[in-house]
Formats: C-alpha cells, sequence, structure tokens
C-alpha cells in the first residue's frame, strides 16, 4: 500500500484514486513550530490548510486546494509512561511504525483496525476502528492530544487541560486544527487466539449475538451472491506462541488474498457476468486455520488490492436486519459485487463525532474494486443503511451533509460551536467539511 501519492503540476490523488487535489502549495514541516509558522503563513495569504497523511480516506476530508501539509517529518515517539501506561507519538507516525516500536518496548495498543499504514493523526480523525465487544476504536484509546489551531498557537488537551477540545478533536475530521501529537493508552503487550473459519451467512446472522457475547473480538466478511462468510474470532490467550507458518502466511495472506485475489477483480472487472461464479470460489478459497500471536499480527492484515469503500455504523441491535435487506436488494437488483461485505463492532463510546458515540455499533462495509463503477450499489445500500439511522464512516464514501448530522449525532451541536469558536475563519474548510459540518 502506497502513501500519499503527488502526480504532475502538484496534483494529489488519494490511495482510492476517487479524489484529486491542486494545492497551491506544499509544505512539509519538521517541527510543530514550523507547522505554526506555516498556519499563520496561510492566514496571512488568505489559504485554507490541509493535513494529509497516507490519503486511505475515500472522501474528500483531507482534500487541499490551499496549503497542504505532509506531516511525514513529524514521526517517532515522543516519550513512554509506563507508571501511567500511556505513549506519546508524533502524528505523522504510520500505525506500522507505531505497532513494532510498542512491541519492541512489551507494549500494545488494546485494540485496532486491520490495515495499518494510515499516520496515527488520519486514522484517529477520522474514526478508524477494528472491531471489539468492549474495546473500542483506536480514537477511543486517546489520552491527551496537541493541536495547532487557526492562529498558529499550540493547543494540548486531555480530560482535564481543555476537556470540551479533548471531547471532540479525538476525531476532529481535521476541522479543528492540526494535530502535532497524540497520546495513547497502552498496556503491557498480550497474546491473542484468532480462529478462521467459514461458515454459512444464515448460521451468523442466526447466533450473531452469542458469536458476540462469546468473543473479544468477532467480525465476519460475508460474499454477495453465496450463502457463504468468513469468520474470524480473536481472543486473549495464555499461550505458547504459535504464528501461522511462514509459507502458510505467505500463500494465504498474500498469494490468495492478494494476489489471486488480485486477479479475480481483474477478471470480474473486464467480465462482469463472471462475477458471482468468481464470489463462490473466492469464499472457498481459504481454509480454517487458529493461531497466536502478538495483537498487531493478529489484527492487521495486508490489503493491496485497491477499491472503494462505503462503511456505516448502524445500533448493534439492527445489524441482522439491515444486512438481510442488504442481501435482498443485491439479489433482487442484480448487481454484480466482486468484494466481500465486512462487519464489525464497537461499543458505545463518548467522542463528540465518533460513529459510536453513545451507543453500541455495527459496522457494514461495502466495497468495489478501484475502475468499477460503485454509485448504483453504494446508493441503494445507503438508502438501507439510512434507514436504520446509520452513520457513514467519515473517511468512506458517502452523500450525508450537515443536516442529516445534526439528526444522527446528539451532540453535533458541541462540535460545530467548539469549531466556530477555535476557527471562526475557517482555515481548516474545505468543500467536502463545508457540505459535512455546515459552512
Amino acid at each position: 500500500m502506497s502513501s500519499t501519492a503527488s502526480g504532475k503540476n502538484g496534483t494529489w490523488r488519494n490511495w482510492g484514486g476517487n479524489v484529486v487535489a491542486r494545492p497551491a502549495r506544499e509544505v512539509t514541516p519538521a517541527s510543530v513550530e514550523e507547522l505554526a509558522s506555516a498556519v499563520r503563513r496561510a492566514a496571512e495569504d488568505g489559504l485554507t490548510v490541509k493535513a494529509v497523511g497516507t490519503g486511505h480516506s475515500f472522501t474528500a476530508v483531507a482534500a487541499a486546494d490551499g496549503v497542504l501539509v505532509r506531516p511525514h517529518l513529524l514521526t517517532g515517539i515522543r516519550r513512554i509512561d509506563r507508571d501511567a501506561m500511556t505513549v506519546t507519538v508524533e502524528a505523522g507516525t504510520p500505525l506500522k511504525r507505531l505497532n513494532m516500536a510498542l512491541a519492541r518496548e512489551g507494549l500494545s495498543l488494546t485494540n485496532m483496525g486491520d490495515i495499518m499504514e494510515q499516520t496515527v493523526s488520519g486514522a484517529t480523525s477520522t474514526g478508524t476502528h477494528g472491531t471489539g465487544r468492549d474495546s473500542a476504536s483506536i480514537a477511543a484509546q486517546i489520552k491527551g492530544l496537541e493541536l495547532v489551531t487557526a492562529d498558529g498557537s499550540v493547543l494540548s488537551c486531555s480530560e482535564r487541560e481543555n476537556p470540551e477540545v479533548f471531547a471532540a478533536a479525538r476525531i476532529g475530521l481535521g476541522a479543528l486544527g492540526v494535530v502535532t501529537a497524540i497520546t495513547f493508552a497502552v498496556e503491557p503487550e498480550f497474546l491473542l487466539t484468532a480462529r478462521e473459519e467459514p461458515m454459512p451467512l444464515d448460521r451468523v446472522l442466526a447466533d450473531f449475538d452469542q458469536l458476540w457475547a462469546e468473543n473479544e473480538h468477532f467480525e465476519f466478511y460475508w460474499f454477495p451472491h453465496t450463502g457463504n462468510t468468513n469468520t474470524k474470532r480473536n481472543n486473549r490467550s495464555a499461550g505458547p506462541e504459535r504464528p501461522v507458518g511462514q509459507v502458510a502466511g505467505w500463500f494465504e495472506d498474500e498469494f490468495l488474498s492478494n494476489g489471486l485475489f488480485q486477479v479475480a477483480q481483474w477478471v470480474g472487472r473486464a467480465a462482469p457476468v463472471t462475477v458471482p461464479a468468481i464470489a463462490r470460489i473466492s469464499s472457498r478459497a481459504l481454509s480454517a486455520r487458529t493461531y497466536t500471536d502478538i495483537p498487531y499480527k493478529v489484527f492487521t492484515s495486508p490489503r493491496r488490492v485497491r477499491f472503494v469503500e462505503m462503511e456505516y455504523a448502524v445500533p448493534r441491535a439492527a445489524l441482522v436486519d439491515t444486512l438481510r435487506e442488504l442481501k435482498s436488494m443485491i439479489d433482487r437488483a442484480g448487481l454484480r459485487i466482486s468484494f466481500p461485505v465486512e462487519v464489525r463492532t464497537a461499543p458505545a463510546d463518548d467522542i463528540t463525532l465518533s460513529t459510536a458515540s453513545g451507543r453500541d455499533s455495527a459496522y457494514i462495509a461495502i466495497h468495489m474494486f478501484r475502475g468499477t463503477p460503485y454509485q448504483a450499489y453504494f446508493t441503494a445500500a445507503e438508502r438501507i443503511f439510512t434507514a436504520h439511522e446509520g452513520r457513514p464512516h467519515w473517511g468512506k464514501v458517502h452523500t450525508r451533509d450537515a443536516a442529516y448530522f445534526a439528526e444522527a449525532y446528539p451532540r453535533f451541536g458541541e462540535f460545530t460551536a467548539l469549531r466556530n469558536r477555535l476557527d471562526p475563519d475557517r482555515r481548516f474548510q474545505n468543500d467536502h467539511l463545508r457540505r459535512v459540518l455546515g459552512p
């Protein structure tokens, strides 16, 4: 997976290839002071400011037409506090680098998403999450953060210091300032046993509540045009460590899940009539396996096939009905869907604009191979998701606006009021934020 890419003439494109921006200028600050200076200069020149990480959002949340800030020199761990069990890390640090550094120190985040290419600030600002019965998103593990605000000042936030900013800026969409450092809660490194196995969709839906309750982390992938899923259950283990063998790991995680899957996507894009047959083969390609390893080697996996994605959080109690409606819509509409549908969960949290804010949630993520028309599928699915009070992932394709979010989030007004205070001149505005947050 590549990092943020610039094309000719200063053009910036996101990882999915569906967002393009042409900033007036780019800056790569090597310190917080340089970043603050760049924000002040942008204000003098009447330019907006947006920071980009690896460009893994499928929305234009980070698209810049003014000053594009690349935080790639703001990387590394500032400090580890073993008494408080926290780590403070520079905002441009990739999650992969953080996970590996923590492992060397015998530490770990409690939960994480299934990829780790994003920067810590990009991942948290858009609400990146994994799956968990009791443990929530990456942003919910934040204990403090530092950001440069619209006037170039540096603000430190925690539950005790600027708590109203802390409540919102953990998932701030880049609308409140440029995050420069994050302090995460960590714990001593532990082992997880992963159990991956195929399971009929009807059984998963019938037993979903039990599967969720019995496992610390449960997720599954359903293959449209089939009644098949691949399930994954991750639970803490006393050991011993039994990682996936090198050859087996390469065969399943690289050859099948990336290499062969890439070829299948090419074929399906060129000849959509083959998609149902490909889906049936793909859903049976991976065999059951069980392994035990440190957290980031269990939670995450390589994702090299590029796609465009929509994901909605619905109340966890509404998941089964929502997924059944999605399946019925795909069958009825005659769509050809070559990517599996991913389902995960998260407990309620207290972050102002978290998709799990105030309610236990289930996530349904739909994907289409990059370059394949996705609008009909996403539009039809979005109607279903919104009918179940869905909240779209802030970094994934959706068509919702500020009026919708004002109804979907009880504390939406708190966020916009804070934004008015911290950024009255909309230094961190772009067209996307104007749509989702209002002018």
